[in-house]
Order: C-alpha cells, then sequence, then structure tokens
C-alpha cells in the first residue's frame, strides 16, 4: 500500500514538473546542487562541495528539499540544477520500474551518476517501550516527507518486513521529533548519515526514547548491515544494529557541444568532479565526518557515469579555476 503511494506521488511529481522546458535555450548556466533538510547531512554536503568551488570563485548553490526523490526528478525539471544526492535505494526502485513504466523512465532519462558518497544509516527514534522493529505493529509511524528518500526507505521496509501500523505519518523528521515527544506519535523513521544533526543538536531524553535495533533478517538481506557505535548521541551509550543505504551524487548527462546552457552546465559538472578528487584529503579533514567513508571509486552498477564527470576526472582536465588548490 504505502509502495504503490509513493508511485502515485511521483507520477504527480512528473506531471506536475512536466511543462518545464529542460536546457531548451541557450542562456548561461548557473549552478546548484539539491541537497536536502536543514537538519541533514546532504545540505552539509551540499555546503562542503560549494565550498571547494568557491575557492575557484565558481558560486554552486546548495538548495533546501524535500530528499532523494525531489533532487532526482530535479536534475531533468529544475532550470540550473546540476547535481542532486540520491538514496541507492531509490535509484534502484526507478530503474527497477523505468524498464515497464514509461512515466519512470522518462524521469530518469539523461541522469547519470557523478560519485558514490556515503552509508546513510536508518534512525528510527522510538518510544522506550518499543523494543524491536516488530514491535511497531499497531504504532502511529512517521514515515518522512512526501518525495524525501527516507519515505520511500520507511515504506518499503514496512512493506518487507510486514509491518501494519495503526497510523502513517508522512512529515519531515524534525517535526517528528516534536511529535513523539509531545505523544502524538509512537516513533519515526529518518535515513541520514551519522551523526545527523537532529540527533546530536537536541536534547533527546534517553529515558523515554531510544533509537530501535534494525535485526530483521529480510531487511538486512536487501539493505547494508550496519551498527550506531555506542555515543554517536548523547543519549545513545550503547551500539544499535541498523541498516544502511548508500548516498550516491547524481548529475545530468549534458552535451559538451550542445548550447550555451549544456556547455556551461557540463564545464560545472567538470570542474566539480576534478575538485572533488584534488581536494578529497581536504573534505576529509575539514568536512562532515562521514567524508572519512567517502569511496569515489565504489559505483553503483547499472548507471552510467557522466560524459562530463568523466571529462572532469581525466588526470589532464584542468578546472577553469583561477585559485589553486591544497
Amino acid at each position: 500500500m504505502l509502495v504503490s503511494t509513493f508511485m502515485r506521488r511521483l507520477g504527480l511529481g512528473i506531471c506536475a514538473a512536466s511543462g518545464i522546458a529542460f536546457g531548451g535555450n541557450a542562456q548561461d548556466a548557473d549552478l546548484s546542487i539539491m541537497t536536502g533538510l536543514q537538519a541533514g547531512t546532504y545540505i552539509q554536503f551540499g555546503r562542503d562541495l560549494s565550498a571547494i568551488m568557491q575557492q575557484c570563485g565558481t558560486t554552486l548553490d546548495v538548495v533546501e528539499s524535500a530528499g532523494s526523490l525531489e533532487n532526482l526528478l530535479a536534475l531533468r525539471e529544475r532550470p540550473n540544477t546540476q547535481f542532486g544526492i540520491v538514496q541507492s535505494d531509490v535509484l534502484e526502485y526507478m530503474q527497477t520500474f523505468a524498464v515497464d513504466d514509461p512515466t519512470v523512465a522518462r524521469a530518469v532519462d539523461g541522469v547519470r551518476i557523478a560519485f558514490p558518497l556515503y552509508e546513510e544509516e536508518v534512525h528510527i527514534l522510538a518510544r522506550r517501550d518499543i523494543a524491536e522493529f516488530g514491535g511497531l505493529n499497531g504504532k502511529r509511524v512517521a514515515i518522512g516527507a512526501l518525495d524525501s528518500g527516507t519515505y520511500l526507505t520507511a515504506s518499503l521496509m514496512i512493506s518487507l518486513a510486514g509491518i501494519e501500523p495503526a497510523q502513517v505519518v508522512a512529515i519531515a523528521p524534525d517535526d517528528a521529533l516534536a511529535q513523539l515527544e509531545a505523544g502524538d506519535i509512537d516513533a519515526f523513521f529518518y535515513v541520514a548519515g551519522a551523526p545527523a544533526t537532529l540527533y546530536s543538536a537536541n536534547a533527546i531524553d534517553g529515558e523515554r526514547f531510544h533509537l530501535l535495533p534494525v535485526q530483521d533478517t529480510t531487511l538486512q538481506a536487501v539493505y547494508t548491515p550496519t551498527t550506531l557505535a555506542g555515543g554517536t548521541y548523547g543519549f545513545q551509550p550503547d551500539p544499535v544494529e541498523t541498516v544502511a543505504v548508500k548516498a550516491v551524487l547524481m548529475t545530468y548527462d549534458y552535451d559538451p557541444r550542445g548550447n550555451r546552457y549544456h556547455q556551461d552546465s557540463c564545464r560545472g559538472v567538470s570542474d566539480l568532479s576534478s575538485l572533488m578528487l584534488s581536494n578529497i584529503d581536504t573534505l576529509r579533514r575539514e568536512g562532515h565526518p562521514k567524508w572519512q567513508s567517502v569511496d569515489l571509486t565504489d559505483m553503483p552498477s547499472g548507471w552510467d557515469v557522466s560524459t562530463c564527470v568523466s571529462r572532469g576526472i581525466d588526470p589532464d582536465y584542468v578546472a577553469n579555476c583561477s585559485v589553486e588548490t591544497p
């Protein structure tokens, strides 16, 4: 039921954006990256990437969004949007349905991989009396905002595990935290790279709430089993078993010989690709802690790499940059 709701949302999202003429004119391109909510990891990664572009005097606008689905659709439908961070299970889901669904096929046409990023842990903050994932049966559960990766992941996990909540609430994690503390819901999902600001910046009562372990064998077979180390958050002294999905930086396959918009966008994609490689040590040292686990060569299967990314990572490519990178 939840998954079919997601498919209806996908169709509505594509139809709503279908009036935009993507790349149809020849104006210069501004650069932007679609990220996520203010309390999430995506937006911090976007700011880190914007900072390395700024070294070259190039502005990369960091755009807050609902999350993965909005980001993926924006690469085709939103002007001046060259990058978006997307969860790998959203990619796999779209790829699977693109084979038989023309609507989904249109949504991903021309969308390409830029780089793999990091594993995003599934956080489920719940009342203390809910001891395991199966305990979400009959409970009031928030599953993330519509058009977010959290929404899809939570929907899939609930369906795969045969969970039947008494109520499913589609709201953003920061709103869900307030509702959990007020007693209006019993648990909420949030897919984010640890440490997630939502949990580290708020004084969560560890006597009332805890991160729910995910030890379901079906889910462990579909997703990557992982462990949140004890002390990742102040309210969480002990390790917590959960699962994870990979965050991936996506782009569009611009034509470097096309109109001015395509040429400028392709140059921006190539420049950022080159700068990510040359600044990866700086990003690991000064950026979000998740940069330390990023392997830029760990490409997910089934998706092509952008032509403009391939150009940028060529050893002979020189970024359009007047400032030397560290």
